[in-house]
């Protein structure tokens, strides 16, 4: 009887995790899925809106919300569609370039960090854009502008941050996950074929040598030392030895942010808007944002939302963070713990 009872356990725990890898396997097929948001396929151009103030001059503000990335995130055959963080402000700057009433740019930045390159081009698309047209950069933080958001708010003249911020997390992170243990259990091997014996570094389905260790380091410090020049750029109030001192990954209050000179001051998004007028030496400006025909913006917290998902997608591993999106490995600059 006990015997029975030990099988019929073993038996369960096989048979519940076959039916994960099921899940897995097809789950890209077996959901039910709807978005309201843009239909972005045939994409219209953005248009200029007011949403604050008067004048002839004007304050473009820009919003870098949400993870940083340079990938769409699509459904129903992409049909609708969230666009790429990095197109959508190429695109505000292309607009913005031969408008020479502007005077100046707010980045509103929302965001915990994410990948490496996707937050470097944005950095470098905005520090161009700023040198070429001689317009002031400021950068107001809102509720987290950790890591990636906090290397892009380094291409700004100044940078403010809401009493409530959390910024820093500077460091970089490779992301990898091992399933080994899950496969073996279930019996699964992996028979990849390789031309060489690093060819499937960071694979998830074996353990990372020593060797493969020191590789990814070297190249996780590369990368690390990137952000640490961009901090030094960005803070001319900090020498490199305190950079670092700051730059393990911990995160802080915007108190104590301001008080380690990571930051120019406390406030809100009036106050950057002030702090931009003051910057150019206007009196007076229009807040604009640009927008795609159809949305709504009519202050300056206003934003394009993103497409609101109904999820019944098993495990929820075909959607946004699907099997293949956790499991491929990556540097990022970001701060999302427990994600």
């Amino acid at each position: 009887m006990n015997k029975f009872k030990k099988n019929s356990k073993n038996l369960t725990s096989c048979t519940f995790l076959s039916l994960i890898l099921i899940l897995i396997s097809f789950s890209s097929c077996i959901f039910v899925s709807a978005k309201v948001g843009p239909l972005l396929r045939e994409k219209e151009p953005m248009e200029e809106t007011t949403v604050s103030g008067e004048g002839r001059d004007k304050v473009l503000l820009i919003d870098i919300s949400g993870v940083i990335a340079d990938i769409d995130d699509s459904s129903f055959a992409e049909l609708f569609l969230k666009e790429s963080m990095v197109a959508s402000v190429k695109e505000q700057l292309e607009k913005a370039k031969d408008d020479k009433k502007i005077k100046a740019i707010i980045l509103r930045i929302n965001s915990p960090g994410g990948t490496v390159t996707a937050s470097d081009i944005i950095y470098n698309e905005i520090n161009k854009f700023k040198e070429k047209n001689k317009v002031k950069v400021i950068a107001c933080m809102m509720d987290l502008a950790t890591s990636g958001g906090y290397f892009i708010a380094m291409a700004a003249n100044k940078v403010i941050a809401h009493p409530t911020t959390i910024t820093g997390s500077i460091g970089v992170i490779f992301e990898n996950f091992n399933v080994e243990g899950l496969f073996d259990k279930i019996g699964i091997k992996d028979a990849s074929i390789k031309s060489g014996d690093k060819k499937d570094i960071g694979s998830p389905f074996r353990k990372i040598t020593k060797e493969e260790k020191e590789i990814l380091q070297k190249l996780n410090n590369n990368l690390y030392n990137r952000f640490i020049e961009v901090v030094a750029k960005g803070r001319k109030e900090l020498n490199l030895e305190e950079i670092k001192k700051l730059a393990d990954g911990r995160i802080f209050s915007a108190e104590q942010a301001l008080k380690e000179k990571l930051i120019d001051k406390i406030g809100y998004l009036e106050d950057a808007i002030e702090t931009a007028k003051k910057e150019t030496d206007i009196k007076e400006a229009r807040v604009i944002m640009y927008k795609r025909p159809g949305t709504y913006k009519n202050n300056i917290y206003s934003k394009l939302p993103a497409p609101q998902s109904i999820n019944f997608n098993l495990l929820n591993l075909g959607g946004e963070k699907g099997v293949s999106s956790y499991l491929m490995p990556r540097f990022m600059y970001l701060w999302m713990p427990g994600q």
